[in-house]
């Protein structure tokens, strides 16, 4: 195997002679390209090795924060009052990077007013439009009228 040494000499050495180079080092022998021709090891302290690694793979998680998506739940007759405070939450949600799922729930006889709630949606995606583009124009699923909206990419 190949063992790669604390000050940075290396060599093609046997298992035996690479565990007494560790030992003189007093560090840990570590595989660190086990399907390469010949193995590589690496003489290091493991606690430190495996400290940066996850240093690594958390700093890597942050990078790619994933995108959630929020919901808005509306009415067909919803209240101005209460439309712009789903507004500025809808706002906040796609200024923070996520996807906000914006849809009118139809109870009973609600149905009869779907203009309503192509109205609100529409009256939604206008809004917001200056940081938001339509991923899903207004739809009818069910007894729900649906339109998805993402964050502009020139964050």
């Amino acid at each position: 195997m190949r063992v790669v040494e604390p000050d940075g000499d290396h060599s093609v050495l046997s298992l035996d002679e690479a565990y007494d180079i560790a030992a003189d080092y007093e560090l840990d022998l570590v595989e660190i390209a086990p399907d390469a021709d010949p193995p590589v090891c690496k003489v290091l302290d493991y606690g430190k090795y495996r400290y940066e690694q996850q240093k690594k793979e958390k700093e890597r998680r942050k990078k790619s924060q994933s995108m959630q998506l929020k919901e808005l739940r509306f009415r067909p007759r919803t209240a101005d009052h209460d439309f712009n405070f789903k507004l500025d939450h809808a706002r906040e949600f796609l200024e923070d990077g996520d996807k906000v799922k914006a849809y009118v729930q139809f109870r009973g006889r609600d149905i009869i007013y779907k203009d309503q709630g192509m109205d609100l949606l529409r009256r939604l995606i206008e809004d917001l439009q200056d940081i938001a583009k339509i991923d899903q124009p207004p739809e009818m699923e069910g007894r729900r009228m649906t339109t998805i909206l993402s964050p502009h990419k020139n964050k």
